[in-house]
């Protein structure tokens, strides 16, 4: 039975729990929010209808927050953040020319490899090169538009260096709010920005926001092992979640 612009009561209860678990996850590692939430959405929703309504929930949580992410965030998010707009868009447009259970399949792939990533040995605090950090953008910008999740190449990129905390959260953070603009922009562009959609990011954000604000209270006390323990098991969850919903 619909019971808000076309969606159903099991659609509006999955999204709102998946909302409150994802969330909680991004206040406690700084990530992990689309990664969690899109394969979940993408249960009851078609997929690229789960990627512009994970983009919504971004943008506006993002948007909450921002004094503080432009005041924490280290400097490389600015050319990352550029990338990401300019790549977003052809993600999205692959994604609609892709059948649903392709999709499935990518979004599953993506979140598997964004656990490979993090095992990677972890570097210094030093920036990496323009190379590496160009191509982190031009990836997180694809990965937004096809799947609406930044984070695979990003969190590697942060949370895999010796940075403070509150910096390597507030790099993810910033960009992740960065990356959903451009995701609802090439939404809008595409024409597959729905008006439900948007109303139906409003209904879930309290409790994104009290999920997010939860999990940031936790954080603060946790060690900083704890904390990159944490990210490792999120992102490997994420994906082994994701591979069983896809079999």
């Amino acid at each position: 039975m619909a019971i808000l612009g076309g969606f159903t009561a099991l659609q509006v209860g999955v999204a709102l729990a998946a909302a409150l678990g994802s969330a909680f996850v991004r206040g406690l590692t700084g990530f992990g929010m689309a990664i969690l939430l899109v394969p979940v959405l993408a249960l009851a929703l078609p997929p690229i209808e789960a990627v512009v309504l994970t983009n919504a929930l971004s943008l506006m949580i993002g948007a909450t927050e921002i004094r503080s992410l432009v005041r924490d965030a280290e400097r490389s998010v600015w050319v990352i953040g550029a990338l990401v707009l300019a790549a977003t868009p052809l993600g999205m447009l692959a994604l609609s020319l892709t059948g649903r259970d392709v999709a499935r399949l990518v979004i599953a792939l993506i979140a598997l490899s964004a656990f490979i990533a993090i095992l990677l040995p972890r570097r210094g605090n030093a920036q990496p090169g323009r190379g590496v950090t160009g191509a982190v953008g031009v990836l997180s910008g694809l990965m937004t538009g096809y799947a609406g999740m930044p984070g695979p190449p990003v969190v590697p990129y942060y949370a895999g260096r010796d940075l403070p905390r509150s910096t390597a959260k507030a790099s993810m953070q910033l960009i992740f709010t960065i990356a959903a603009s451009a995701g609802l922009a090439s939404a809008l562009w595409l024409g597959v920005l729905r008006w439900q959609l948007l109303l139906f990011a409003v209904l879930i954000l309290p409790f994104i926001i009290a999920g997010n604000r939860l999990g940031a209270r936790v954080s603060g006390r946790v060690s900083d092992p704890l904390w990159r323990a944490s990210v490792g098991l999120v992102l490997g969850g994420a994906a082994l979640a994701a591979l069983i919903r896809l079999v």
